[in-house]
């Protein structure tokens, strides 16, 4: 009998046994709005903007008036750097087999030979660095068209 009388005292005094524990301020007042078609395009696009995740911080960071951040994604943008830096593997990848390339004409060829094959490798080298003056060029000229906008 006291063990039956101690187990329900414990039961009073912790009703939660488990489970997350209870917040200290629970957020228990809720408020409802309305939009009309124009107005819930409008506020989609601007939570779709703002990079948050929870529909319910963003409306609090609006009623608030705490910084809400935007954050535009230009797919152009994206796009060029992503296939600038797949370009530039690619550049490194043609410098380390030049080195090679380099390497195995003096290992097995003769001394005239390697420097005739190493002639018209050096025209070729010309022409890729004048490529990349041009690239870089391109680049800064894109950067200041589209990306340093202030």
């Amino acid at each position: 009998m006291l063990l039956i009388e101690i187990m329900i005292n414990d039961e009073k005094k912790n009703p939660h046994k488990g489970g997350r524990p209870s917040k200290i301020d629970p957020a228990v007042h809720r408020y409802s709005i309305s939009f009309n078609a124009e107005e819930n395009a409008r506020f989609l696009t601007l939570f779709e903007t703002s990079g948050m995740h929870v529909m319910a911080h963003f409306i609090t960071a609006c009623v608030f008036q705490k910084g809400i951040k935007t954050v535009k994604i230009d797919k152009a943008t994206l796009d060029y750097y992503m296939r600038l830096t797949s370009f530039y593997s690619q550049f490194r990848a043609v410098g380390v087999n030049y080195n090679q390339v380099v390497k195995i004409l003096y290992q097995k060829f003769s001394e005239k030979k390697a420097s005739a094959y190493l002639y018209k490798l050096e025209k070729q080298t010309i022409e890729l660095a004048v490529l990349s003056k041009k690239i870089i060029q391109l680049t800064e000229e894109f950067e200041e068209k589209h990306i340093k906008k202030t």
